[in-house]
């Protein structure tokens, strides 16, 4: 792989197919990259066995390539990259950043108020955990105060992390790595200079530059895409039953996601070769709206 100055990524999780918004970020990623002139790399987000769809990470790649996505080097798993991981919350755990935590959701529910994402955590086991228990999970100290993003759409985003969030966790109680450290692990690891994704992920992105920060590592520029809702103004996603892309007409699909992200293409311009081509030379992050976007009917 080059040294490009810009390096972007998708990463899609396989506990389904791909839908119009999953679709939708992976156009405005790839087309912001290669507007770049930089790199585009795959990873699939693969930590969470239990809701893994049998075959889905496959077919998203199957999809990927139909759809014309050319993407740099080999496809990255997160489910080979435990080692990282691991070393990562040794660090933070050496540097007195990580702690262990034994509360269960039940203890956490019980004694914490609700914040932007959830319960805030307490930091009930910040000192340690009581007498004759042992630690569960791993979670991040945060510091008190603002943190700011400065996105590329959304404009700046303040967050209080200890107000709204708490104490967050790093590994799970069940054993399996969370993704706000798994992500800034790979990034980091791989180089990525600028993460363009969908706009629901902004809230978890302080919660990511405190990672950054504590593990001594520069912080990517960001740049979050409006997200899609169907008519009830739910986000398009598995958990809302969006349905799966088509293969068998991607042209029409992809002309679609050019259109939600703010890019017409002129009559006449209905191949495969002919999108791509047009979106490569007219693609700019000023016609993107902020968003929300709703799926028009088919």
């Amino acid at each position: 792989m080059s040294n490009a100055t810009y390096r972007g990524r998708f990463a899609p999780s396989p506990t389904g197919l791909l839908h119009a918004g999953s679709l939708s970020t992976a156009v405005g990623s790839y087309l912001e990259a290669r507007s770049r002139g930089g790199e585009w790399l795959l990873r699939m987000e693969d930590l969470d066995p239990p809701r893994e769809v049998p075959g889905a990470a496959d077919d998203i790649l199957r999809t990927l390539e139909a759809f014309g996505f050319e993407w740099d080097g080999e496809v990255a798993y997160q489910s080979r990259r435990h080692g990282l991981y691991r070393a990562a919350l040794e660090q933070l755990a050496a540097s007195g950043q990580a702690y262990a935590c034994c509360c269960t959701r039940k203890e956490i529910a019980a004694h914490a108020r609700r914040g932007l994402d959830g319960y805030v955590y307490p930091g009930t086991c910040r000192r340690g955990c009581p007498d004759g228990r042992e630690g569960r999970a791993w979670r991040l100290a945060v510091a008190e105060g603002e943190a700011a993003v400065n996105d590329r759409l959304q404009g700046e985003y303040r967050q209080d992390l200890a107000r709204d969030i708490g104490d967050f966790v790093l590994l799970r109680a069940d054993g399996f790595w969370a993704y706000q450290l798994a992500v800034v692990v790979d990034d980091a690891e791989q180089g990525v200079t600028d993460i363009v994704r969908g706009a629901d992920l902004l809230v978890s992105t302080p919660r990511q530059l405190a990672v950054y920060d504590a593990l001594g590592l520069p912080a990517p520029g960001y740049c979050h895409l409006p997200v899609l809702t169907n008519a009830a103004g739910e986000k398009l996603s598995k958990q809302t039953l969006a349905p799966a892309i088509s293969t068998g007409d991607a042209a029409r699909q992809l002309r679609a996601a050019l259109e939600l992200l703010g890019h017409v293409p002129p009559a006449g311009c209905e191949s495969l070769d002919d999108l791509w081509s047009w979106a490569a030379a007219n693609w700019s992050l000023s016609r993107v709206p902020a968003g929300p976007l709703q799926l028009p009917h088919s």
